[in-house]
């Protein structure tokens, strides 16, 4: 995952006095299935319809594939699909015949392709059924069937579990990690339910008020929503080498200040203090932080319509 496929540097867009994005930078690697995390009208849907071309940035500049002329964002998105908000299918056509428009639209000439996506989405039994029949889980995955006629190598999702029940909330996430692994195709997806995220995202982007606030690896953010035991001493490269070499404790990193993070063994930290100190290490400071997932969410997007993002998810289900 090395490629970088989508990179945004200081893109704003502003409407009369109000600027939807503001000054956010990011990039996005190749095989990534990348979160992007706020309340409303934190700027999630201006951003990707920004990378669709549908919005001018104000101010700032898009990359993809490496190509930021017209002609190369024109070229760079027919390798690209956007579902953005509700996914537009006529209730009164059955899921095929939505689809053969769709085709003819978006100048796809092999009309087998639509079998292929009906199967791959689930919904090649469908028939003659209606789409004005379908459940909402149903809408929503004839709405990346749509995504996946022109084979795309980017999928840009803006909340496409949004209303779904937990059975059509379920089926969605298998679908793209599916896509994700067999297909090879890099994931932008917008959504407000972080236990889900959590479950499929490589990556996660905290934005608020239209500014980016946080990038985090699922890693990172697994570790920073994680309870750990804080270790402060007089010599903390020395502490850390002790804890590998003398201890075989490998789950620690260290913060800004030097100070250790122990993830692990904190059933055994008086062995801990005892084998710093024999190697010539004194503790200053040792105690136990214990992670407060509600406030770690606030800090990164403020609270606003914090009752619908509930970052404790993906602690629980990391």
């Amino acid at each position: 995952m090395d490629k970088t496929v989508i990179s945004v540097k200081e893109l704003t867009k502003q409407f009369m006095k109000q600027k939807a994005v503001d000054n956010v930078s990011f990039s996005i690697k190749e095989g990534m299935i990348c979160g992007l995390i706020g309340p409303n009208g934190a700027g999630k849907t201006t951003i990707m319809k920004i990378l669709g071309g549908l919005v001018l940035p104000t101010q700032g500049s898009i990359q993809l594939y490496g190509g930021f002329s017209e002609k190369e964002l024109a070229h760079a998105r027919s390798r690209m699909s956007f579902m953005i908000e509700t996914p537009y299918a006529k209730a009164k056509m059955t899921a095929k015949e939505n689809l053969t428009k769709q085709c003819l639209q978006k100048g796809v000439p092999d009309l087998k392709r639509i079998d292929e996506v009906l199967e791959i989405v689930g919904l090649g039994d469908t028939g003659k059924k209606k789409v004005g029949n379908f459940s909402l889980g149903m809408r929503q995955r004839l709405g990346i069937a749509g995504a996946l006629l022109t084979k795309p190598e980017i999928m840009v999702l803006d909340e496409p579990v949004n209303g779904l029940d937990p059975e059509g909330i379920v089926e969605v996430r298998e679908l793209l990690l599916r896509l994700n692994r067999d297909n090879h195709i890099t994931i932008l997806i917008s959504s407000h339910i972080l236990a889900e995220l959590s479950q499929m995202c490589t990556d996660y982007m905290f934005i608020n008020k239209g500014k980016m606030v946080s990038f985090r690896s699922a890693e990172e953010l697994r570790k920073e929503c994680s309870d750990y035991f804080c270790i402060h001493t007089d010599n903390d490269s020395l502490a850390a080498a002790v804890l590998s070499e003398k201890m075989g404790i490998t789950t620690f990193d260290t913060a800004d200040d030097g100070s250790i993070r122990l993830f692990d063994n904190f059933d055994d930290i008086r062995t801990v203090s005892k084998t710093l100190y024999e190697n010539g290490v004194i503790p200053l400071t040792m105690y136990v932080h214990e992670a407060n997932l509600e406030q770690y969410y606030m800090n990164m997007v403020g609270d606003q319509n914090a009752e619908h993002y509930k970052i404790s998810d993906i602690h629980n289900e990391a």
